[in-house]
């Protein structure tokens, strides 16, 4: 078995994963997944600039140049969006600035890190969304003789009807959903937040479906996940990695039918054009943003920017000839070492 280098820094990060954020800050299953998964990453990083395993990594060579080359990256070659480049740094920080509070040699690389510069997000940064032709193109492509693919089909209209985040839709439990004479389902949001959202007629009708299918013997009582899989007769929740392979799948048989399907449709996609498609048909921004359980109005105004782009676009393309409307188009911008990080909590 490999050896871990600086077994002071790994202590540290499993102490951080494992017992500081769930015990003492309470956070998440999934606020700890998402520092977890920052941190592998930020690790993996590092040990490949430095021609190492990642257990070779020493608290040393977390510096201020590493993380700031290790965020250009993330942006340059990851596509990453400010959002994702600031939570990633958020993350490091986290941890870091825990471990300074545990062993002072620490400090100083706290200190280097505060340096580093959050990166602004456009307000109103363009909102990638399907047309109605494509939802009903891509909705349409599970086979549905099968129960892979009835499944699959209602993941999808569920992630739609919803407006859900993906792990919103994944934590859902079959007792979080009524369907008495007002169906609804009890959605666990960022913060341990919940709201409660309406299902429609139709949704209900293909979730009635689905339940004699996957799970025909519990009741609406029952504390069972709603989308499972299963290996070795053991049932789990599905993770969003299975749930982003299979609408890909089908995104991209879809797109050889509709052009209107994007290039890269991914579970948070679904989200964007729900909401989208509600704004067009007239919902009330304020009751969008409540419904996607969006802190403040602002987040939601994004929608109402991308409607208003679209419009303006289609105009200039009518008027395209026309000498007296001219216009600039806006920019818009399991090994060894696989033992050893597990038993360290990464």
């Amino acid at each position: 078995m490999g050896k871990v280098k600086d077994e002071q820094l790994f202590t540290l990060l499993r102490d951080f994963l494992l017992v500081y954020l769930p015990n003492q800050r309470k956070a998440s299953s999934n606020t700890v997944k998402a520092y977890r998964t920052a941190l592998n990453q930020f690790l993996k990083y590092t040990a490949g600039q430095k021609n190492l395993s990642v257990l070779s990594v020493t608290s040393g060579m977390v510096t201020y140049e590493m993380v700031n080359s290790y965020l250009d990256w993330l942006s340059a070659e990851k596509n990453a969006a400010p959002a994702t480049r600031n939570n990633r740094l958020a993350a490091i920080r986290a941890f870091i600035s825990y471990a300074a509070a545990c062993r002072p040699e620490y400090i100083s690389i706290a200190s280097g890190l505060a340096a580093i510069g959050i990166q602004k997000n456009d307000r109103f940064a363009k909102v990638d969304y399907m047309t109605e032709e494509a939802v009903k193109t891509l909705l349409a492509e599970p086979d549905t003789r099968t129960e892979i693919g009835v499944r699959d089909q209602f993941l999808m209209i569920f992630l739609y009807d919803t407006g859900a985040r993906i792990q919103e839709v994944l934590d859902v439990k079959i007792c979080d959903i009524k369907v008495d004479r007002t169906p609804t389902v009890t959605l666990h949001g960022k913060g341990k937040k919940t709201r409660i959202v309406p299902l429609m007629k139709d949704t209900v009708n293909h979730l009635q479906n689905y339940m004699k299918v996957f799970h025909p013997s519990e009741t609406w009582m029952s504390s069972k996940w709603l989308f499972y899989v299963e290996r070795k007769g053991i049932r789990n929740a599905m993770c969003d990695d299975t749930a982003r392979l299979r609408i890909q799948k089908y995104a991209a048989s879809a797109r050889e039918k509709c052009p209107d399907v994007p290039l890269n449709v991914h579970p948070h996609l679904w989200r964007h054009t729900r909401a989208m498609h509600l704004y067009q048909h007239g919902m009330d921004l304020t009751l969008i943003s409540q419904w996607l359980g969006h802190k403040q109005l602002e987040t939601t105004l994004i929608y109402a920017h991308a409607d208003t782009e679209a419009k303006r676009k289609a105009i200039m393309e009518a008027m395209a000839s026309d000498p007296f409307l001219e216009a600039e188009p806006v920019n818009y911008t399991v090994s060894d070492e696989e033992i050893l990080k597990r038993l360290y909590g990464l």
